[in-house]
C-alpha cells in the first residue's frame, strides 16, 4: 500500500524538483571521489564525523479522489565517519505522528547505504523497524551495517503529513559540522507562513519566486500559483550540547515556518496570528479547551464535602490538587484532542491537558480563582513574543491565585508536592488564558527550596577502619527526582543501587522514610564502613564519601555561546564529624575556604575544625541564581571545578598513634 501511494504522489511531485540543477542535487547512492577520499574536516579537525550533504524538499500534493492535499517532505543526507571510536550516530530514528488513528503521518521510500570505497552495504528491508514513542508518536529506526573509519552513511526518506501548520522548517546545524545544507519549499500561495531564521550563521543563498498555475486544486481541477523558496547554508560548525541548557532549537542555525493564515480554495481567509485577543477567543471556543473549562458543576459534585469545607484557601487548594493528582494517571500525552475531561476523569487516565484542565475546574468548584496556562516545554523551544504562534505551545499548567500570590500547579506527576511543577515545564514563561480580562504572559518560576542535606557521624575503629551513620534529606526538585527514581525502579532496586560498594566504601541497612508523604522531604538513612587509603605510613581519608547533588563538573567546553539554565536554585549542605579516638592523629587538614560567584548568585564554602580528637567538617554550596548568560560561562565553569576539587580531590592525611 505504501509503495502504491508513493507512486501516486510521484505523479504530482516530479515537476517540483526545481532544485535538480548543478550544485544543488546529489544523486542517491553515488558519493563523489572527493567525498570518498576525505580523511578529516579542515575546519574542525577533531570532529568524529562530518555531514557532507543534506537536502530537504518540502512540497504540497493533491489527492484528487479525497479532495484533499498533503505536505510531502523528502530528506536526503550523507555523513562521513572520520573517527569510529567517537562516532555515535550509526543508528537513525525518524519520528512521525500517528495520533489517535486519524490523519496519520507516513514514512515512505526509505533507503540507507553504508559506502566503504566501492563496496556498498544497503540496509535490508527487514532491518527497518517501527518503535513506539510517547505522545502519539512512532519512529522508523535502523542501524547502518559495517561502519568503519572512512565510511559514508547515506539515507533518504519521504514523510507525508496532513499537518501543514505544524511544519518545523529545517535545521542547518547538527552535532557534526556540515559542509552543505539545502532546503526548498514549494507551497500553494493560499498558505502563508512567517519565515524566521534563528542562530548565529547567515544564509549563503536565498531565492524565492512564484510558479504560475502550479498547484492542482483537488475539488475542481483548477490551478493555483505556488511560492518557491530555496535556502542554502555552507560550512556550518557543529553544535555541541552541554548540560543545563534549554532546547537546542533556541540556539542552532535553523529556519522556522510559522503559520500566518490560510485561505481555502473556496471561502474566506483564516488568519492564525492576528492578535492575542483573537487567540483568546479561539481557545475559548475550542471544544478541547474552552469548552472543557465549563465543568465546574461536575467537579463540585465529585469533590468530597470534607475538601469543600476547608476554611483556609491554601489548605483547600492543596486538598483539591491532591484529589486530582491521585485520581489520574498521566498517559504520556501532552494534549488529547477531541476528548471530554469528564470521560478522562471516569477512566482515571488522561493527558496533560485533561488533568490540568480538570484541576482548573476543580479549584474553581472549590471557590478558588484558577486559570489555565499554555506554554512550551524546555525541549520544545521558547515561543516567540512578537506575535501569537499557536504551534509554539505544547503544554498546559494551572495557576491558582491565593492571597495575591500566583501558584503554578501540574497534577500529572504523582510524586510532585503542591507548587512543584515538572522540570520539563520550567521554560521561562507561559501565557495565562484569562478569557474575561485578556490573556497575559507570566514568568514560570520554580519552587525555591531545593535542598540536599547530609549529616555523617563516623568513628575510627581499633583496626584502622571507620564506621558510622549517615542521615540525608532531600527537598523540592531534588526530592522529587529521587521519588520518581524509586517509583520507576521500585524501592528494593533503588536501595540495591545505593548499597553497592564504591572504592572501599560499604553501605548497609539502607532505609528510606516518608516516601508516600510527598509534602515532606525524602529521608534516607544508612550505615557506612570505610577502609582508608594507606600510602606508606600515611593514612588518607576522603571525607566526602557519599553522593552530593552534583559530583562532577558539568561544564567541560572551552567556551559556550548559549546560556546556562539550571531550572531551579539549589543548596547542598554536608556535615561530617570524624571521631579519631585513640587510633589516629591529624597530620594535615585541607584548607578552609570560600568561593563566590558575582554578586549573590552563588557561594561554596568548606570549613575544617580540629577539636581534640574530632574533626568537624561543613561543606555548603548554594546556587541562588539559576539562569546565567553565555559570558558567565568561564566563571561558572571555574566555580564548579573548584567545588568538585573540594569534594573529590582534597583529602585528610592521618597517622596512627
Amino acid at each position: 500500500m505504501f509503495l502504491k501511494r508513493y507512486l501516486f504522489l510521484l505523479l504530482f511531485s516530479s515537476f517540483y524538483l526545481s532544485y535538480c540543477q548543478s550544485g544543488y542535487i546529489h544523486e542517491f547512492g553515488k558519493p563523489s571521489k572527493q567525498e570518498m577520499e576525505l580523511k578529516y574536516y579542515e575546519a574542525e579537525p577533531e570532529a568524529a564525523g562530518v555531514i557532507l550533504y543534506e537536502s530537504g524538499n518540502y512540497y504540497a500534493v493533491s489527492i484528487v479522489k479525497k479532495t484533499a492535499f498533503r505536505l510531502v517532505m523528502e530528506v536526503h543526507r550523507k555523513i562521513k565517519v572520520l573517527d569510529i571510536t567517537r562516532f555515535g550516530n550509526s543508528t537513525i530514528e525518524i519520528p512521525y505522528y500517528v495520533g489517535n488513528g486519524f490523519y496519520e503521518e507516513e514514512i515512505l521510500n526509505y533507503k540507507a547505504i553504508t559506502h566503504n570505497g566501492i563496496l556498498q552495504d544497503a540496509v535490508k528491508d527487514d532491518s527497518f523497524y517501527v518503535i513506539e514513542k510517547s505522545g502519539g508518536r512512532k519512529a522508523l529506526k535502523f542501524t547502518f551495517p559495517n561502519v568503519q573509519n572512512g565510511s559514508i552513511l547515506e539515507y533518504k526518506y519521504t514523510l507525508v503529513t496532513p499537518y501543514f501548520f505544524n511544519m518545523d522548517g529545517w535545521e542547518f546545524q547538527h552535532d557534526y559540522p556540515t559542509i552543505y545544507s539545502f532546503f526548498q519549499t514549494v507551497l500553494p500561495v493560499n498558505i502563508k507562513y512567517s519565515r524566521v531564521l534563528y542562530g548565529p550563521k547567515k544564509l549563503d543563498n536565498h531565492s524565492n519566486y512564484i510558479k504560475k498555475n502550479d498547484f492542482l486544486i483537488p475539488s475542481n481541477n483548477g490551478r493555483r500559483d505556488s511560492e518557491v523558496n530555496i535556502y542554502v547554508m555552507k560550512d556550518i560548525p557543529s553544535f555541541e550540547e552541554e548540560k543545563f541548557m534549554l532546547s537546542r532549537k533556541n540556539y542552532i542555525s535553523r529556519i522556522a515556518y510559522e503559520p500566518l493564515s490560510y485561505k481555502p480554495f473556496h471561502g474566506e481567509e483564516k488568519v492564525y496570528t492576528r492578535s492575542w485577543k483573537d487567540v483568546d477567543h479561539q481557545f475559548e471556543s475550542r471544544s478541547d479547551f474552552g469548552d472543557q473549562l465549563n465543568k465546574n458543576n461536575y467537579f463540585r459534585r465529585k469533590l468530597p464535602n470534607a475538601i469543600l469545607k476547608i476554611n483556609d484557601d491554601t489548605e483547600r487548594a492543596k486538598a483539591v490538587y491532591g484529589f486530582i493528582q491521585n485520581n489520574y494517571t498521566w498517559n504520556g500525552w501532552y494534549f488529547n484532542y477531541g476528548n471530554d475531561i469528564k470521560d478522562s476523569f471516569q477512566e482515571k487516565l488522561g493527558s496533560v491537558s485533561d488533568i490540568n484542565l480538570s484541576l482548573v475546574n476543580a479549584l474553581e468548584a472549590a471557590n478558588l480563582h484558577a486559570k489555565s496556562v499554555i506554554l512550551s516545554t524546555r525541549n520544545n523551544g521558547l515561543p516567540t513574543e512578537l506575535y501569537p504562534v499557536l504551534s509554539n505551545f505544547n503544554y498546559v499548567l494551572t495557576v491558582v491565585m491565593i492571597n495575591n500570590e500566583r501558584i503554578l500547579l501540574d497534577a500529572t506527576d504523582k510524586q510532585a508536592p503542591f507548587g512543584v511543577i515538572p522540570f520539563r515545564a520550567l521554560n521561562v514563561q507561559g501565557r495565562v488564558m484569562d478569557f474575561k480580562n485578556g490573556s497575559y504572559w507570566m514568568p514560570i518560576e520554580p519552587f525555591k527550596q531545593n535542598i540536599h542535606y547530609a549529616n555523617a557521624q563516623i568513628t575510627a575503629a581499633e583496626n584502622g577502619s571507620f564506621s558510622g551513620k549517615v542521615n540525608q534529606a532531600s527537598y523540592g526538585y531534588i526530592g522529587l527526582e529521587k521519588r520518581n527514581t524509586i517509583a520507576d525502579e521500585n524501592l528494593e532496586e533503588y536501595i540495591k543501587t545505593e548499597e553497592k560498594d564504591k572504592a572501599g566504601i560499604e553501605i548497609e541497612a539502607y532505609q528510606v522514610e516518608d516516601i508516600e508523604d510527598i509534602e515532606k522531604p525524602l529521608k534516607e538513612n544508612y550505615n557506612i564502613s570505610i577502609e582508608p587509603e594507606i600510602v606508606g605510613d600515611k593514612v588518607i581519608l576522603h571525607p566526602f564519601f557519599n553522593k552530593t547533588y552534583l559530583n562532577e563538573n558539568p561544564f567541560k567546553m572551552e567556551e559556550r555561546t548559549y546560556p546556562m539554565d539550571f531550572g531551579f536554585p539549589f543548596t547542598n549542605t554536608y556535615l561530617v564529624s570524624i571521631d579519631l579516638g585513640d587510633v589516629y592523629e591529624v597530620e594535615q587538614l585541607p584548607k578552609s575556604r570560600v568561593i563566590k560567584l558575582q554578586g549573590e548568585d552563588g557561594e561554596c564554602s568548606v570549613t575544617y575544625v580540629l577539636d581534640g580528637g574530632k574533626i568537624n567538617i561543613r561543606f555548603n554550596m548554594k546556587l541562588a541564581t539559576y539562569r546565567f548568560p553565555p559570558d558567565a560561562y568561564q566563571s561558572i565553569k571555574e566555580f564548579f571545578g573548584t567545588m568538585i576539587t573540594m569534594l573529590k580531590e582534597e583529602s585528610i592525611i592521618l597517622k596512627k598513634i
